[in-house]
């Protein structure tokens, strides 16, 4: 049994050949595909952070909107780059959406990737201590972040407050219990993988990672859920962690599909991301039958509890949500998934 969700990376273009072509479609679409994933009885929404792009920023606006439209389903992120925030104000903000939600936050971290300006965190107001890297800020904010939302007070309160207060030090408000332990780390290697069980977070592993051993992206991939939930037992954790990996399947039961679809390429790709090299995984797309016995070869996948499937929101609503459904019905029963 897997945990099924989708990721939108939010992307606009005012192209005419766009689905998506403004800010507002985006936003107002996400909404939309989230309410139809509920509705086809999908476990998860997770949208992708980036800053300085045509594409979703700004993450709890939109994941407080679809928390107030939808009951069911897991609304998240996949990931928030920390090194661009500022964790005392993104610790309110995480609470008031999850209590919107009705506790159904899933957020996903991390220290960040390339993004489309030279030190975007930089017009943000922040940057990193003397000897410090940009991850380093990045994990040092997360750190604070998942403090916070311990729920301990540590501000001394006004002997003179405008209303009155609670007795002891304060916490920031509105504190959403158990949010910390629906906290994720988007991680590219095996070593922040270990990091992150220590911290006691979950695990997304996306659909790239650091080539560590040359072996194929799912190995590499499987290797380092292994890793991780080691770790999770080592450092004595007593809740069971979850772990996500995301990928681009698509199953081809109509023209459209193989129009979109039926040239992609199924290979792993090798490149290189601040001067490290990356492997990148594979696509699936592929008439169902053929899908599914590609995907039982997949071993980070059925190691995995959490599939995301990422979309390609600019082909709009309706046919988003037909990807969706066909692999519920077409895919997942034949390889156990639900």
């Amino acid at each position: 049994m897997k945990s099924l969700g989708f990721l939108s990376f939010g992307h606009w273009n005012p192209s005419p050949q766009s689905g998506t072509r403004s800010a507002a479609d985006a936003l107002l679409q996400s909404i939309d595909l989230a309410v139809a994933a509920e509705e086809l009885g999908l476990d998860g929404a997770y949208f992708r952070v980036h800053h300085f792009a045509q594409q979703l920023a700004s993450p709890f606006p939109l994941l407080s909107a679809i928390g107030a439209k939808t009951s069911k389903i897991e609304i998240g992120t996949g990931v928030i780059d920390m090194r661009y925030e500022n964790p005392f104000y993104m610790a309110e903000d995480a609470g008031a959406a999850d209590l919107i939600s009705g506790g159904r936050l899933q957020l996903g971290l991390s220290r960040g990737s390339p993004e489309q300006v030279i030190d975007g965190w930089r017009h943000f107001g922040y940057q990193p201590d003397d000897g410090d890297t940009d991850a380093d800020m990045g994990r040092q904010h997360a750190q604070v972040f998942l403090g916070l939302l311990e729920g301990t007070g540590f501000a001394k309160p006004n002997p003179r407050p405008m209303f009155p207060n609670p007795p002891g030090l304060l916490r920031l408000e509105p504190h959403s219990e158990g949010l910390k332990d629906r906290i994720w780390w988007g991680s590219g290697s095996n070593a922040t993988a270990i990091w992150a069980a220590q911290l006691g977070m979950n695990l997304q592993s996306s659909t790239l990672k650091d080539d560590e051993t040359g072996e194929p992206f799912h190995v590499q991939q499987a290797e380092q859920i292994r890793a991780y939930r080691k770790a999770w037992r080592e450092f004595g954790h007593e809740r069971k962690p979850r772990v996500s990996v995301s990928r681009s399947i698509f199953a081809i039961v109509n023209d459209m599909d193989r129009m979109y679809f039926g040239q992609g390429d199924d290979s792993d790709n090798i490149g290189y991301i601040n001067d490290t090299r990356s492997i990148f995984g594979r696509s699936y797309a592929d008439e169902p039958d053929r899908l599914i016995e590609k995907l039982k070869r997949d071993e980070a996948i059925a190691e995995a509890d959490t599939l995301v499937l990422t979309i390609p929101n600019q082909l709009g609503v309706d046919y988003n949500a037909h990807i969706l459904e066909t692999i519920l019905n077409e895919v997942a029963p034949a390889l156990g998934w639900r």
